[in-house]
């Protein structure tokens, strides 16, 4: 037996008790394989999924105002149609993905809730992989 269960812890990366998270890295899905599951989190670099998924909620591209830095546009964002959010400031599909591939970024997002309904959860993070 090894020291942590004779002293009655746990190790938070294994056994049941386990978030999913810790016990391996989240899945890249890709679009069109596998079924669809509520509440799925989908990685993608893919710019036809990316737009699609954004103009089927009437989301433009933007970007935050003053965010920019020698000419080039600073933090990428969606802008979604009546959202009380900070103001953005719209900009182009093609600038919009030339800035998203510069920064090697992937498109993490949720097509829909665990309820089924839709869902605009999305989020754009460094990619560490290859792979997708």
């Amino acid at each position: 037996m090894n020291d942590q269960r004779r002293q009655g812890t746990r190790d938070p990366y294994a056994g049941p008790e386990a978030s999913m998270s810790l016990k391996k890295p989240p899945e890249s899905v890709i679009p069109g394989e596998g079924p669809q599951q509520p509440g799925r989190i989908r990685v993608t670099r893919d710019h036809d999924v990316i737009r699609r998924w954004a103009e089927q909620r009437g989301a433009r591209p933007a970007t935050m105002p003053g965010s920019e830095y020698n000419g080039h546009l600073g933090v990428l964002r969606f802008d979604f149609p009546g959202y009380g959010g900070a103001v953005l400031r719209a900009v182009g599909w093609d600038e919009w993905f030339a800035t998203f591939d510069a920064r090697r970024l992937t498109f993490r997002y949720q097509e829909c809730r665990a309820d089924g309904a839709p869902s605009n959860f999305n989020r754009l993070e460094q990619s560490h992989r290859d792979e997708l």
